[in-house]
Order: C-alpha cells, then structure tokens, then sequence
C-alpha cells in the first residue's frame, strides 16, 4: 500500500504554457512523458520539477559555494512535495576545449595515468606526469595537443606572380600594405620576378628563413628591424596567439591557408618522449588512449600483475558501462566538443552507473535520440537498472520502446504552445492504449511500406569511401528519390554523407540541427523576414519610420534595451530575471505601443504562435511564410521567440521551412525526427515526400523505422560501431532490406511490420 511519501506531489505548476496543474509521480518507478512537442513536458519536468529540486539543494550550501554552483530562478508553483534530490542528465553537448577528451569527462584516463604511473616500465614520473595537460608530461612541440598546425604554402603564395603583383594570397600582405613592405623593402629579392622563377635559396629566404638584418634595404626598410619569412610570421602572428583580435578577424583567410596534422614530436601521442616510452605489456599511455574503447578493455584484461589488479578492474569497469550504452566506439582521445548531443548525454550516464546512492531522482531528455533501435535496448536496461537500485527515474521521451518499460505514463497535451500545458492521461502503458490521444493514436496506428517507391532519374555516385571508419566502400544515392541511410549508432553514416557525399557534391544543401549563430534579439520573425515586412505594415498605417517597429533600434524601451526582462544579479544568490517595469515586459517604448495595426500593437504581434499569427495575416509574404513555418510542425512557437531557446530538432524545422517551395536541389536530412512526437514524424514525412515530388533528391540520416518504412532506397551500414563498422550491409528497396540476415535494421523493421 503506497502513502503519500511515495509520491512527488506538484501542485498548481503555471510554468510557461501549463495550466495550474496538479499531479503525483510515483517514486522509486520509471515514468514517461509524453506529448507532441510544445506540449509543456519539458515545463513540468526540467523547468519546474528538476529547477525546483537544485534550487533547494543549492540553497543548503554556504554562500561561497552557491557563488559557484549554477543559480536557479524559483518556478511558478504552488508546492512540490516530497521532492527527492534530482540529477538531470540532458543532451547538452558537453563542450570543452581540446584538452576534454572522453577520457578525461570521465576519469578513465585518471586511471590509466595511476596504472602506467604505477605498474609501467621504465619508470617515469608520478600520475600527474602522464597528463598531456601537465607541463612535465605534455609534449613540448604540440603543448599537449598532438596537434600541429601546418602551413599550405601552395594556397599562401602564386607562384605565377611577383611580389608586386601581390603574390604573397593573404589579406595582411597585399601590395601596399605594411607587412608587405617587409619583403619588397629588403633588398633581397627582385619585385617583379615571378615568384616560379625565384632560385630554391630564394624561395626559402621568402618563405622561412628568419633572425637576421638585410644588407641592403631600401630606405623604408626600418633599420633596427630583423627579417622574418613569410610562414613563421604568420605562425607567430595568428596562429601563436588564436585569442588574438587579428586571429579572430582574418579567421577564413587562416582557414584557406592553414591545415591541421598529428604532432611530428609526439605522433599525436600529445606526450613528451620520455612518457611514452613507459609502456604496458607493449603499451603506452597514448596508445590505450588511441585504441577503440572496444577494444582497450581486451587489452586491460591482459594486465596480470596481483598489485595492478584493483586499478585494472576499475578500469575495466568503467570501459564496460561505456560499451553497455553503445560507446564501445569511440576513443579515450576522443574530444569531447565533436561528441553530439546523443553521446553527450550517455557519457554522462556513465558518471551515475558506478555510484551506490539511492533515493535520488534520475531526469532524462529522450535517451533515445541518435540511437538505433538496437541501442534503444541497452538505454532501456540502464533505466531499470538505475529504478531497481531505489531511484525515481523521469524520462521525457518519443520513443515507443522506452515507453514500453515505463511503469506510469504522463501524456501532456493536448495540443502545443497555448493549446497544450495539461495532463491528458496518467496510467500505464495497457491503459493508454485503450484511450484516444495523440499518442495512443500513433502506438495503435499500423506501420506499412511505401507501396510504391520511385524510379532514380539517375545515381549519385559515392566510390571507395575510406574516411574514419569506413572500409573502402562503394555506394549508390538514386537522384529524385528519397534515401533512408541507417545503422547503428557509430557505424559510419554521418561520415558517409556528411564528409564524403559532401566532399563530392558540394552542391548539396545540409539542413542541420547546428544553431543559427542567434542572440537572444534573433527570433522567429527577424530570421524568417517576416519582421520587416511587419513593421513596413505598421508605419504604413500610423505613417512612422517603420525603424520605431524594431526592439533593437529607436522604438526600443531604453530601460531594458528592448528585451523586455531586466538581469539582476545579486552574487551568492540567484540572478533574478524580471519582468522589465518600465515597459511591463512589452520591449517597446510606450509611443511605439500606442500604434496599433488591425487592434494589435507590435509586442502583440511578437507574442503570437506561428498558428495565430497565420489566422491574423492574410498579406501574401507573410502569410507563405507562416503556412510554412507551420507546416513543419512549429506552428505552436512564438514570432518573438529567440531562435537561441529553441531546440536543436526545433531549429532544424526553421531552416526546413526555408526550402518547401524550392526544387532541383540535393537536400540531406540529419535525423530530422528528433525530438518530433510519433503523430508529428508523419507530418515530417508528408514535408519529405513534397520535397521530392518537387524535384529535388533527398537524403535522410535517419533511426526511426517510420521514415525508413517510406524510403525509396536504403542504404544500411554496420554491422557494428567504429572499427567494427563502416561496411554496406545493404543498399536497395526497403521491401528486400527484411529480409537481410547481416542488417540490424531488417530485423527490427520486420519485427515492427508484423506488430511484435
């Protein structure tokens, strides 16, 4: 019998869009929640459950500590009860610089350093020596990097032109500019010589020699200066100093002329000699470091040593979580800023898989993103496992198969935006089934084949793909149809389309998940163009400059700059966000909000959903835009909305939006399902398909079996992750894919079309 404490009880939750609700989550059980997006899931669970939870926790702190920790503002609730301490473990990429690796995020490598410190032959320092951030250990041509940053002197210089024709092909050093004089003010050379002509002792005083006074200058030339070859200036000058206002400015230029390689030194091993020559069984340090994770643990398993055990199997430990949630693949050296989302948030799973806390509340954003459905089963045994240890686990989730294992079930709805933000069920997975939601409608809904798939106008070739993984591969895109490229997660197919499809057809247009390099003033209206257009509507009919229209111009309320909000932080304790008093949050000056246009002022305006601003605008540009926007399955955000809050699946729709009227195009999809409830993949697929029917060719990086169910062709890569991936498993029609014994995609595409 389950009393009260066994449940956290919210009540009256007005964050955002939801509507005063009240509800109780079952403890120490694994609950679901579902709802189309902007339904107001995410509302409940990380901006008022999780907020609330590490509000609190933070507050037990001294002050000196809460300075440190991240600040929560306090959510609009009425009471949480019985609110366990919560670890949220989101998609947010975990970032870092080159010197996080996956290693380092999670502490593998600490351990690696104690065993080579400890256990390797020859001897060579303590732990902190086999740390390529520790200046003892690191390598001291690369700093730690095992990188190096090379030159292409054939993009720095024509050689077809002088000096005076400005052969030297980087923005600093074009004639007439300063450090152009430096080279035709020495004397050394002969200005209108082309630059093919020069003698090979020319050619290296031009380019590398250094550290000495011309003989013979010119007069310009600065007589107390010492001469420096083109390529160790520009080293010295941007690329020695990437912080440097120079570095940042002439970005592209150092881009074009500048390629990045292994360490000569060090070999990429981003140690100095001495460290690695202290070897394992044959190993060094940065050679477990560079080996498949798969793969290091075998080699783990071969240190015999009694006194090295208890490290090993510390080691080995934490190597087997990483493999058990799919990450097998990956490398220790692995940086973690080229991790995506998905594999961000599972490495953060590890972290928790080796505690014996208890009694805590686990918050997941949709596991399942970027995972093959044969990597959904293994998340779906870290879920049980974290529940059967004593924990309340939350998940925010799509996926049918996560939802399968759900004890209790929270679908919210039963629209987006306005039209969402209360609880349409509560219950288990049998009784969801025997209602008529959203999601219930889309779990009941049988999955078939296309019926008819397109013949190619013709084949985009890709032939002998070598890159990362990939193993020598040949593979066929039909053009004018629809691709569906699977396989499991690390298998290869990111590499395949989005580095050697890419590389072969520039042409290509890649509509990502990757942000829109938006502030906090960019949002919805000023992307799409629409604003302007807008505000042309309102100077028109008040006969004003349409610049009083713009929050970012003169018709900006000058207490708040035009954000609306006023930021005030008071040090130890949270930075309170307010509602901007002088303009009640409006943006706007009170003369700009004044004037109206068909009753409504601009702030009006910028607080309308995509779907009620398309009911309120029947002007043709736009309208068209709206009806696209809304197309896409976005139509529940706000024109005002900044573009810097939105969803990585969220932002994807926005660019998506661009595109539905074009035609003749190459586009490619990178997993266009994420975050999409099931009811919205078929809206995604209709917009697929219009593509197509269009002219153009399509692309899809896709898991969900719903997408690869209407594919004209599929290519399926595998059979495993990293080294044991990159291979075709399969390439052709989706009907003749079931029934291939190698691919992990047919089995489970046949398990779903028979209903299992």
């Amino acid at each position: 019998m389950m009393d009260n404490r066994d449940f956290i009880r919210v009540i009256g939750a007005r964050e955002k869009n939801l509507k005063g609700i009240h509800l109780a989550i079952p403890k120490k059980q694994i609950t679901v929640f579902a709802g189309v997006s902007g339904s107001g899931k995410s509302a409940l669970v990380f901006d008022t459950i999780a907020a609330e939870s590490q509000r609190q926790l933070n507050e037990t702190y001294s002050s000196f500590i809460r300075n440190r920790l991240p600040h929560y503002g306090q959510p609009e609730v009425e009471a949480i009860e019985n609110l366990p301490v919560t670890i949220v473990i989101n998609q947010k990429r975990i970032g870092g610089n080159a010197r996080s690796t996956v290693g380092t995020a999670t502490d593998v490598h600490a351990l690696l350093r104690l065993l080579f410190s400890r256990f390797g032959k020859p001897f060579a320092g303590d732990s902190s020596v086999f740390s390529f951030n520790n200046l003892q250990g690191m390598c001291p041509e690369c700093e730690g990097l095992g990188k190096a940053k090379t030159i292409l002197v054939d993009r720095l210089i024509d050689r077809e032109k002088s000096l005076n024709e400005g052969a030297i092909l980087f923005p600093t050093f074009k004639p007439g500019e300063v450090r152009w004089k430096r080279y035709v003010c020495t004397g050394l050379f002969d200005n209108d010589k082309k630059l093919k002509d020069y003698t090979k002792d020319e050619m290296d005083t031009l380019l590398y020699k250094t550290g000495f006074k011309p003989l013979h200058p010119t007069k310009d030339w600065p007589p107390t200066s010492f001469y420096e070859g083109v390529v160790p200036r520009i080293k010295r000058t941007f690329l020695d100093k990437t912080d440097s206002r120079d570095a940042s400015r002439y970005k592209e230029a150092i881009d074009r002329v500048v390629a990045e390689a292994s360490c000569a030194a060090c070999g990429g091993g981003r140690l100095n000699q001495a460290v690695l020559a202290c070897k394992i069984n044959g190993k060094s340090i940065a050679d477990c470091c560079n080996m498949q994770i798969s793969d290091l643990i075998r080699f783990i398993q071969t240190v015999r040593e009694p006194e090295a055990q208890a490290v090993a199997e510390a080691i080995a430990k934490r190597l087997t979580h990483l493999i058990s949630i799919g990450l097998g693949y990956l490398h220790l050296n692995r940086e973690t800023s080229s991790l995506s989302g998905g594999e961000s948030q599972r490495i953060k799973m590890v972290r928790q898989l080796g505690n014996s806390l208890t009694e805590l509340a686990y918050i997941f954003d949709e596991p399942s993103i970027g995972l093959h459905p044969h990597d959904v089963s293994r998340i779906n045994r870290l879920m049980q496992e974290l529940r059967d240890k004593g924990n309340t686990v939350l998940i925010v989730e799509h996926d049918p198969d996560i939802m399968r294992i759900a004890d209790h079930i929270v679908e919210m709805g039963p629209r987006a935006g306005t039209r969402g933000g209360s609880i349409v069920f509560e219950g288990d997975l049998a009784r969801l089934l025997t209602t008529d939601t959203l999601t219930a409608k889309a779990l009941k809904r049988k999955p078939a084949l296309k019926h008819e798939v397109r013949n190619p106008a013709g084949w985009l070739a890709i032939e002998h793909a070598t890159a990362n993984n990939l193993q020598d591969i040949s593979v066929r895109i039909p053009a004018g149809a629809m691709t569906v490229v699977t396989g499991v997660a690390g298998s290869g197919k990111s590499t395949l389309i989005n580095l050697e499809f890419a590389g072969r057809h520039p042409e290509a247009i890649f509509i990502d998940q990757n942000t829109i390099g938006a502030s906090n003033r960019s949002n919805m209206a000023t992307y799409t163009g629409i604003f302007d257009a807008i505000r042309s509507l309102f100077a028109q009919e008040n006969r004003v400059n349409a610049g009083l229209f713009s929050f970012n111009s003169q018709g900006a309320c000058p207490h708040c700059k035009g954000l609306g909000t006023v930021y005030t932080d008071f040090a130890f304790m949270d930075t309170v966000a307010s509602v901007c008093e002088a303009c009640g949050g409006r943006r706007f000056t009170d003369e700009v909000l004044a004037m109206t246009f068909r009753g409504k002022n601009i702030s009006d305006i910028l607080g309308m959903s995509v779907d009620e601003a398309a009911d309120f605008f029947h002007e043709k540009e736009i309208a068209s835009v709206l009806a696209k926007l809304k197309e896409t399955g976005i139509g529940y955000l706000s024109l005002g909305q900044p573009l810097s809050t939105l969803s990585g699946g969220e932002l994807q729709r926005v660019k998506l939006a661009a595109e539905l009227e074009n035609s003749g195009n190459i586009y490619v999809l990178d997993e266009p399902t994420t975050g999409l409830h099931m009811s919205d993949v078929e809206r995604l697929i209709r917009i697929m398909n219009l593509l197509v029917e269009q002219g153009s060719t399509l692309i899809v990086i896709e898991h969900n079996l719903d997408v690869v169910c209407q594919a004209d062709w599929i290519v399926d890569l595998g059979p495993g992750a990293g080294e044991d991936g990159g291979t075709v498993l399969f390439q052709g029609l989706p009907k003749d894919i079931v029934d291939c014994p190698a691919s992990l995609t047919g089995k489970y595409l046949k398990r779903m079309l028979e209903g299992r």
